[in-house]
């Protein structure tokens, strides 16, 4: 497809994310199934039902846009979701496991708060406010969810060794 001007790059730009967020739908319940920790399983598991609300967001804005709801291949989540799916395959201590899940999740939000700052970036600039709204609302919520991810990781490594790191605890003897 040609992108010959701003409309329809958003609309590739949609279709892209349309396609992350059917991934991750897929993948989230992956991750909360290999988690130790009942709270970041829970976590993992609030999060799908937030995704699928984004999903049912994006087919909105398809229908705002006056487009059919069509995903386009998502190398960039693809990838993402790859390497999460290598750390869920790793053995090891049950804190680091849950830590590298976190870090792995934290990757896929970033990516998608990249994706939903830049689609409402165009939004804006075509005028069209309530797909900006729209991308704002799950943008935020996609920050939310890394805010998360981050404190639960906080309290998983604060809880390991009296909140000492291996490599700290080496480090200090």
């Amino acid at each position: 497809m040609k992108i010959d001007n701003l409309t329809t790059l958003l609309q590739e730009e949609i279709k892209d994310i349309y396609d992350a967020e059917k991934r991750l739908v897929r993948a989230i319940p992956k991750m909360a199934k290999a988690t130790s920790s009942e709270e970041l399983r829970t976590a993992l598991l609030e999060h799908l039902e937030v995704t699928r609300t984004h999903v049912e967001r994006i087919e909105s804005i398809f229908e705002l846009l006056h487009v059919p709801a069509k995903a386009k291949p998502c190398a960039g989540i693809k990838g993402i979701i790859e390497e999460g799916e290598e750390t869920i395959g790793q053995d090891g201590e049950a804190t680091l496991l849950d830590t590298a899940i976190i870090g792995a999740a934290q990757r896929v939000e970033h990516y998608e708060m990249a994706a939903y700052a830049s689609a409402r970036t165009m939004a804006e600039h075509l005028g069209k406010r309530e797909i900006a709204d729209l991308l704002e609302k799950t943008w935020s919520e996609e920050r939310e969810a890394d805010e998360k991810l981050a404190e639960l990781a906080e309290q998983l490594l604060s809880n390991m060794q009296g909140g000492r790191s291996e490599s700290v605890h080496k480090a200090a003897e």
